[in-house]
């Protein structure tokens, strides 16, 4: 009888082995930003927030679009800043104490601030505990900015994708030969 043992033979270390299951679990939940508007709790990717201001006054644009409140100097920069109450359709609210503005990057060289009524926390929330959102309507344009939704300690989150807000707002002009 001719014993035949079979070696197994890893690369990975049992280090590695942990490292990378500890990778594999973190890439199953996404971190996300909290924030209030018309008492609704919002959220957007971390990834796609770049700062959180104070509120601070904000120059009109004659002939902008309603939901645009105008442009903040942002050390040297020149950023357009959107109400999300008016875009949303929601009623005016005047800023206050908690009013803050969330900047997210629009290009490379620029980004857009976003006026919340109260920026939240980062929380983390697993990707499978993520449902979608109804589609209200069929032509309901507002609709797609909602990537999902979850719930978060009692309470329905919803998860905004801010790369379709600011297609919505910016749309893009093709150049006509």
């Amino acid at each position: 009888m001719v014993n035949k043992s079979v070696s197994r033979t890893t690369n990975e270390s049992p280090e590695t082995s942990v490292r990378s299951r500890t990778i594999e679990n973190e890439i199953e939940s996404n971190q996300w930003v909290t924030f209030y508007i018309n008492n609704e709790l919002f959220a957007v990717d971390t990834l796609q927030v770049k700062e959180i201001l104070r509120y601070e006054e904000i120059t009109p644009v004659p002939g902008s679009n309603a939901y645009i409140c105008g442009l903040i100097n942002l050390r040297g920069h020149v950023v357009a800043v959107i109400d999300t109450r008016m875009m949303f359709t929601l009623p005016h609210k005047a800023p206050d104490d908690s009013t803050n503005i969330l900047l997210v990057d629009f290009s490379q060289e620029e980004m857009v601030g976003f006026v919340v009524d109260s920026v939240g926390e980062v929380i983390s929330i697993p990707v499978k505990s993520i449902d979608m959102a109804p589609r209200l309507t069929d032509n309901d344009t507002k609709s797609g900015f909602v990537t999902g939704v979850a719930m978060y300690n009692n309470s329905l989150v919803i998860l905004l994708d801010i790369q379709k807000i600011i297609s919505y707002i910016t749309p893009v002009i093709e150049d006509n030969p």
